[in-house]
Formats: C-alpha cells, sequence, structure tokens
C-alpha cells in the first residue's frame, strides 16, 4: 500500500523505532511536552544571553545589562546609571558576540541532526564528517588569494562550496554496494578531514603574509570575537533558512528513521532527497564556518542529548536542538573568556574537549550494543 494513508502509517511507526539513545521514541511521548521543553530552553537562552552581556573582563551587573538593552530597544522611561563605556562593551562588543554564539550554535545543531537522520548514524556531525574542514579551506583559499568574485559575500561562497564538496567526497567514499556503515563514514570522514586540514596548512605556510596567516590560524581555531552589527545578517539569514527547510521537510527525515527501503516504498525519493538537503545543510554550514571558523562537536552532543529530553521526531528534536545548540554555544563562550582571563581561549578548543569524551562514549556504547545483539 503506498499513497498519503501509507506515508501516515510509516510516519507513526517509524519515531517507534528505537532511537539513537535506544529507547522507542513513540513520537517524544516519553519525554517532556514540547510547549514545556521549548519554555524552558527559551528561559536558559534568555538567562544564557544576559550572562554573555554580563560577564568578562570587564563585569556588568545584570541589571545594567537589562537597562541598558531595553533603553536600547526604545524604552526611554528607563534612566540611565551607567558609564558611556559599559555600554558600548555592552552594545557593540558583547552583543553581536552572544548573537553570533546562540546563532552558530543553533545551527550547527540542527544541521548535526539533519546529518544524523539523513546518514542514518548517530555519530554523523559536520566537524567530524570533514564538512567543517572543507567550509574551512574554501574560505581559507579566499583570504589567501584575495578573491572577490562575489563581493561580500566571497568568503562564504568558497565555504558553501567546500563544504558541499567535503561532504560529498566524504559520503561516495562511505558507500559501498549501497550501504554505509558507521566504521566507513567516520573513517572517510577523518580521512577527508586530515587531507583539507594538510592542504589548508600548506596554504598557509606558503603564503607570504605572515601577519594574515597567523589570523587565518587563530580563525581556524573557532572563535567568536571581531564580529560587528554588519557581519550578523548572513548567519542568521541561514539559520532561519535551514531551520524552516527542515521543519518542512521533518516528516521525510523521520521516514528514513524506518530504513530507505520502507521509506521508498513510502514514496520519497531518497537519493533526490539527499541531495537537496547535502546542498542545503553545507550552505548553513559554510557560513556559520565563514562567520566563526570551524566549531566541532555541537552538532554530535546537542541532538544526543534533545532526544533523551523531547523524544526522536525530528518535529521536536529541531526546534529543541536550535536552542539547545544556542545555549551551550553561549556557555563555551563565556567559558573561553572567563577560563584563562585575561587570554581568551578559542572557542573550539573548549567544544573539542568535551565533545572528544563524548563521541569516545557513544562509540563504546554502540560497540557494547552490538556485542549485546551479536550475543543474543
Amino acid at each position: 500500500m503506498t499513497g498519503p494513508a501509507a506515508r501516515a502509517d510509516v510516519e507513526q511507526a517509524a519515531p517507534e523505532r528505537p532511537g539513537h539513545d535506544g529507547r522507542p521514541d513513540r513520537d517524544g511521548r516519553n519525554g517532556l511536552p514540547l510547549p514545556l521543553a521549548l519554555s524552558v530552553l527559551a528561559a536558559l537562552l534568555l538567562g544564557s544571553a544576559v550572562a554573555g552581556l554580563a560577564i568578562g573582563s570587564v563585569h556588568v551587573p545584570p541589571g545594567q545589562v537589562w537597562g541598558i538593552v531595553t533603553r536600547a530597544l526604545g524604552a526611554g522611561w528607563v534612566e540611565p546609571d551607567w558609564s558611556r563605556a559599559r555600554e558600548t562593551i555592552v552594545l557593540d562588543v558583547r552583543a553581536p558576540r552572544v548573537l553570533l554564539g546562540a546563532v552558530a550554535g543553533a545551527g550547527l545543531a540542527v544541521v548535526g541532526t539533519a546529518l544524523q537522520a539523513l546518514i542514518r548514524n548517530p555519530l554523523a556531525e559536520p566537524y567530524l564528517l570533514g564538512v567543517s574542514s572543507g567550509a574551512s579551506l574554501g574560505a581559507v583559499t579566499v583570504i589567501v588569494f584575495g578573491v572577490t568574485l562575489f563581493g561580500p559575500a566571497s568568503l562564504s561562497a568558497a565555504a558553501f562550496a567546500g563544504a558541499l564538496g567535503a561532504l560529498l567526497l566524504v559520503y561516495a567514499s562511505a558507500r559501498t554496494g549501497g550501504r554505509i556503515t558507521s566504521g566507513r563514514l567516520v573513517l572517510s570522514g577523518v580521512a577527508v578531514a586530515s587531507v583539507l586540514t594538510a592542504v589548508l596548512d600548506l596554504l598557509l605556510l606558503t603564503t607570504d603574509r605572515g601577519n594574515e596567516a597567523r589570523a587565518v590560524l587563530a580563525w581556524t581555531l573557532g572563535g567568536l570575537g571581531g564580529v560587528t552589527w554588519d557581519t550578523l545578517w548572513l548567519p542568521g539569514a541561514a539559520l532561519v533558512l535551514g531551520v524552516a527547510v527542515l521543519m518542512v521537510q521533518s516528516r521525510n527525515l523521520n521516514l528514513l528513521l524506518a530504513g530507505e527501503e520502507a521509506a521508498t516504498t513510502m514514496g520519497l525519493d531518497v537519493a533526490r532527497f539527499r541531495a537537496r538537503m547535502f546542498v542545503l545543510l553545507s550552505l548553513v554550514t559554510g557560513v556559520l564556518v565563514a562567520a566563526c571558523g570551524p566549531i566541532g562537536f555541537v552538532g554530535l552532543m546537542v541532538p544526543h542529548i534533545v532526544r533523551l529530553v523531547v523524544g526522536g521526531d525530528h518535529r521536536r528534536v529541531l526546534p529543541a536542538a536550535a536552542l539547545g545548540g544556542a545555549v551551550f554555544l553561549v556557555w563555551a563562550d563565556i567559558a573561553a573568556r572567563v577560563v584563562a582571563a585575561p587570554m581568551e581561549i578559542p572557542v573550539g578548543v573548549l567544544t573539542a574537549l568535551c565533545g572528544g569524551p563524548f563521541f569516545l562514549w557513544l562509540m563504546r556504547r554502540d560497540a557494547r550494543r552490538s556485542a549485546d545483539r551479536g550475543g543474543s
């Protein structure tokens, strides 16, 4: 049986399959109600944003943060009891940085969520699959050679092309006999990322612009510093586009949980759907990498944590992952600013310190489950 009725049956059945945490999802009914979960995450994001505006080398009391922000938004009745310097720090230095952290965290989290469904691999993530490395190579190539073919958008365009090329290369390398295994996918991602990183390092070593090479090297570690209001619109637009399209396609992502054959039986052109999604995810990743450098493991950790809270239905996971990723990266940036103050640690280093052990735990968990299934 095919058609709308059959598709509805699979959409109901697919989330009942074991999720990435090994438990039945049942359309998220084993998790918190979605409105409650989103409300809690939104409140956490608001509190995190206030903390991001207040905490730093110059501490600004939260009350003054609220006053500065509300007055900037047009609340003329708020009487300023802060210095001009503090207002500049909050509005011109920290606010763009906090917003970029929220946008990048949300974008990387939803990209990771979608990749894990498209490839049906719980270890899929832009950084691990070499997508971020491809985007970095594209962006650095533009910087080193001074390419301005697309004007101000040249950096993002090159990062998008690099991300898409790396993702297609990893996918093609890992696919054998029409199937992809977790081991081959991860190994292909590591191999492609290593090659692309080597090419990137070679570009940096051979460029004759030493100061620029040092700045680019620092950028490749991932960071939110240096962002301005003028550069925020493009990452924000990429996030809105990515989340909107993925939410529309959430039912198709659910279909893939039932397997490629079942999804095809229900009328989904899996190859064409994957191709369209790869282009979209590469676009979002490329724009985010161009804005803040490669920041790894956000797209690995956040989706798994969110599924434990709201279940496995992508209509629930995607918005929750966006908010959760935003909260996580805002706090990671706060830690990057204060852990070794006055020196600032690249935020990509901190996310790797968190994500590396999480990745190893996932690998051991999956190995144990495979052994249990083999012995039963």
